[in-house]
């Protein structure tokens, strides 16, 4: 079984990399991580276009997420299909940060996925595993089978940048941002009685994907993400990565303070999400300080869609549209949000380049 990478052997993968920015993608006709991969929603044509446009203002990264469903009910045509998505992004001078696992969001159903919640961020958005086989031990075979095979089929896949094993293990309480005050707080004493059992369920969910994905000997670095203040999940988080990645969707203050707390683990770091326009979270406010530090880095979305994460986690139903967007870059036919915004990313790019 293979080991943990040294710091040694995390700093000579990442000194050979140009700087990595990009984004966390879907393409803008899916809801969530199902509707992206089934063979019948499966849109070459969106994915191209889009990528376009993420190579045009000097991306050469995407962070991208997969669904166990998806390999559970179509195995064969999964990994087709992700082979096709790289051949895709690779063709644009992209390569993906895949994730396996997620905690965020809803319980995934298969079938046709749900039409969005008007106004309403990721509402439908899905977990991966469920509710149903997380608490299932059992089912965890399974679990092991999909990791182990998506992780042979692509081992050795230079299109495949690393792997990002578990997205936000325990958080749970997303669904309840959007809801009325008083079905939120219903939502959260409901989901109280069973926190204890469900985190732990995670955290041993995450270790054992972790060794499932070092059997099968994938030649990429593994990585989980810091994403709120928790001693021993963090520190559990750091010992099991290669790289040192983290979630930030705070000032550009805070940001450079928590940099400086994880330079002490001595390897390289990589944002995987960031951008929240609401709070100051821009890409002027962190992915200047990402170039200046050569911190890798991934904000959150690219072209506005279903999912509709231009609005924030807690807008509700019926809220007047903000004109400042939360995520997102491209309007639905390629028109920048922000103009601004492409210059500076451009420029950063460029400049990041010319250093080499």
């Amino acid at each position: 079984m293979g080991k943990r990478w040294t710091r040694e052997q995390a700093w000579e993968w990442y000194d050979a990399l140009p700087w990595l920015t990009g984004c966390n993608f879907i393409p803008s006709t899916a809801i969530n991580q199902i509707e992206m991969w089934s063979a019948d929603t499966f849109d070459e044509e969106t994915i191209a276009r889009e990528l376009g446009w993420a190579a045009d203002i000097g991306f050469n990264t995407m962070r991208v997420y997969l669904h166990d469903l998806c390999w559970a009910e179509d195995a064969d045509g999964f990994e087709q299909r992700i082979d096709r998505y790289l051949a895709i992004a690779s063709d644009k001078g992209i390569r993906t940060l895949l994730v396996l696992f997620d905690d965020c969001w809803h319980e995934p159903k298969p079938g046709p996925q749900p039409t969005p919640r008007p106004g309403i961020h990721n509402s439908g958005w899905v977990r991966s595993p469920g509710r149903e086989i997380l608490l299932d031990r059992s089912r965890w075979h399974a679990l092991e089978n999909y990791v182990t095979a998506i992780a042979k089929r692509f081992a050795h896949d230079p299109r495949v940048l690393a792997w990002d094993v578990y997205n936000e293990p325990t958080n749970l309480f997303l669904p309840s941002a959007s809801l009325p005050d008083d079905e939120r707080e219903a939502a959260l004493a409901a989901l109280q009685g069973e926190q204890d059992v469900l985190n732990q369920a995670s955290i041993d969910l995450l270790t054992n994907a972790f060794s499932w994905l070092r059997a099968a000997g994938v030649s990429q670095p593994l990585t989980a993400g810091i994403f709120y203040k928790n001693d021993a999940l963090n520190a559990h988080l750091l010992e099991l990565s290669d790289m040192v990645s983290f979630h930030h969707y705070q000032s550009g203050a805070s940001l450079e303070r928590f940099i400086g707390k994880l330079k002490g683990q001595g390897r390289p770091l990589l944002c995987t999400e960031y951008l929240n326009r609401r709070d100051g979270c821009t890409f002027e406010s962190h992915m200047s300080v990402f170039q200046r530090e050569r911190i890798a880095c991934w904000n959150w979305g690219l072209v506005d869609g279903k999912t509709q994460t231009k609005y924030a986690w807690s807008d509700k139903a019926g809220d007047p549209e903000n004109p400042i967007w939360f995520h997102d870059i491209f309007e639905s036919d390629g028109t920048p949000h922000a103009p601004p915004e492409i210059d500076l990313i451009q420029r950063l790019r460029a400049e990041a380049d010319a250093a080499v």
